[in-house]
């Protein structure tokens, strides 16, 4: 198949660098060196991702809002999001007087380091992911929750009602959402057999699980995508910031750089939470293919695995996206509401209906 070419590259990239590493340096300073190029890499990527989805937004909000979004700064304002951060970048950190100035400090840092632990694990093409663990959907779960750790002591320390009351409603969402997102994935996990992403995606070369789990998995996707999108503090959902009443939430004391990491986490996790349902539910980077159409197969095996994963998680972020700029914001008891009442029942019923399914071997 044409993909093996692909994957082949890959490999043999990576490959070759490792024992050119390994070559002209001893082994633990060549552990040393590919563990720091994989940070640089993935710092890098970070920051590209980071700036491209604050542009892209603007430009989905504009164009659903029938406006015309960034255009001065650069050919369609591409160049706007840099200017951006150039601009937080020159501005004052200011200290506050009675704040906890330690915690304070810390706090942008936790929120920016539990998302770099969790894309970690994220497979952009076959065998091109820092760690596969057999355990990768709950590490992640279990790594992106200590988001939430910073943004509560973001909003405590900064001695501000405004943030405390924006932290705590954060938290009482996060760990809310936590549940819904976790079952939702268990659902995927139970069709699956295993929660290491490169089974799981390998399990989907004929058939992605939204198609081959039938109508629980395509409950658990919609689950997932509400769910995610809660847990990410966007709109709808997006409570901890609302302008409107708290002025700007856990973060309303933080500038410049310090205020950039928490911009730039949000958009991180909002593409950490699309590169897993992408994974999970869309077969990651596996071509779309049906079972014995083999010139088909061929055909779909011409696009690069990188370029499925991409166009995938672009789809789901476009949904999220889409979900923030249609829908008016809700109140805090309605947001809990949705999920104690309505989502979770709904989870547990169809984590059921999957084991059943799956124990009576009915799915494609």
């Amino acid at each position: 198949m044409t993909s093996n070419i692909y994957d082949n590259f890959v490999a043999s990239l990576t490959q070759s660098i490792h024992e050119w590493l390994y070559h002209v340096m001893p082994p633990t300073w060549a552990l040393i060196s590919e563990m720091t190029i994989i940070g640089l890499v993935f710092l890098l990527f970070y920051a590209l991702v980071g700036l491209f989805l604050v542009y892209a937004e603007r430009k989905v909000c504009a164009f659903m809002q029938n406006r015309v979004g960034p255009n001065r700064v650069g050919p369609y304002g591409i160049f706007q999001t840099i200017a951006d951060f150039i601009k937080l970048l020159m501005k004052e950190l200011i200290t506050i007087k009675n704040s906890d100035k330690l915690l304070f400090n810390i706090a942008p840092f936790i929120v920016i380091i539990a998302s770099f632990m969790a894309i970690a694990a994220i497979p952009f093409a076959k065998g091109l992911h820092a760690i596969d663990f057999d355990i990768g959907i709950l590490y992640v779960i279990a790594v992106s929750s200590l988001g939430v750790v910073g943004i509560l002591l973001a909003g405590w320390s900064s001695n501000n009602k405004y943030s405390l009351i924006g932290a705590m409603r954060s938290g009482a969402q996060i760990i809310s959402y936590e549940l819904s997102v976790g079952m939702s994935l268990l659902t995927i996990i139970i069709l699956a057999g295993t929660m290491q992403f490169s089974e799981i995606v390998q399990g989907q070369e004929y058939g992605w699980f939204l198609f081959k789990g039938h109508i629980p998995a395509f409950i658990a996707f919609v689950v997932f995508l509400i769910a995610s999108t809660a847990e990410t503090n966007r709109g709808p959902f997006d409570l901890a910031e609302a302008e409107s009443e708290l002025t700007a939430g856990f973060h309303t004391e933080y500038s410049g750089i310090k205020f950039a990491f928490f911009f730039l986490a949000e958009y991180m996790n909002m593409f950490i939470v699309a590169s897993i349902g992408a994974t999970v539910f869309l077969g990651g980077w596996m071509p779309f293919m049906v079972h014995g159409w083999d010139g088909f197969n061929t055909v779909m095996n011409y696009i690069p695995p990188s370029i499925w994963y991409i166009l995938k998680t672009g789809f789901i972020i476009w949904l999220m996206m889409w979900f923030k700029w249609t829908f008016p914001r809700l109140r805090i008891d309605q947001l809990l509401t949705l999920e104690w009442k309505y989502l979770l029942p709904i989870n547990l019923f169809n984590i059921l209906l999957m084991a059943f399914i799956v124990l009576m071997g009915w799915h494609f």
